[in-house]
């Protein structure tokens, strides 16, 4: 199953959004790392979901996305695809993770996350 395990802001102004969100909810933004700023929610005394904030692409400039776990990024592509899905970034390759973008037949953005052995 599917796991959903974090968030992503893409915005044109990532500096003014990482203010916004850490004067209004506390939230912590670690440095930049490929334009993407990691963003911590939780504390000792609360749980929460992390993500991030990064400078938007041209194809989803704006908006927030779920990040979903998955074992083979490559199978959910395809069973994605298979119902109706639209890739808008193939499988990319980053230190701990494989990384991919996908819309659903409604419309709305999502991440595929699937962890490397290393």
């Amino acid at each position: 199953m599917g796991k959903v395990i974090g968030f992503e802001i893409s915005s044109q102004n990532p500096s003014e959004a990482i203010k916004f969100y850490s004067n209004v909810f506390g939230w912590e933004i670690a440095e930049p790392q490929w334009d993407y700023w990691a963003v911590n929610t939780t504390n000792i005394h609360s749980s929460g979901l992390n993500g991030g904030i990064s400078k938007g692409p041209s194809d989803y400039p704006h908006g927030t996305r779920i990040q979903i776990e998955v074992d083979s990024s490559d199978e959910a592509i395809d069973k994605a695809r298979e119902n109706g899905a639209l890739v808008v970034r193939d499988k990319m390759e980053f230190d701990s993770f494989y990384l991919a973008y996908l819309i659903d037949p409604t419309g709305i953005g999502f991440g595929l996350i699937q962890k490397r052995i290393l």
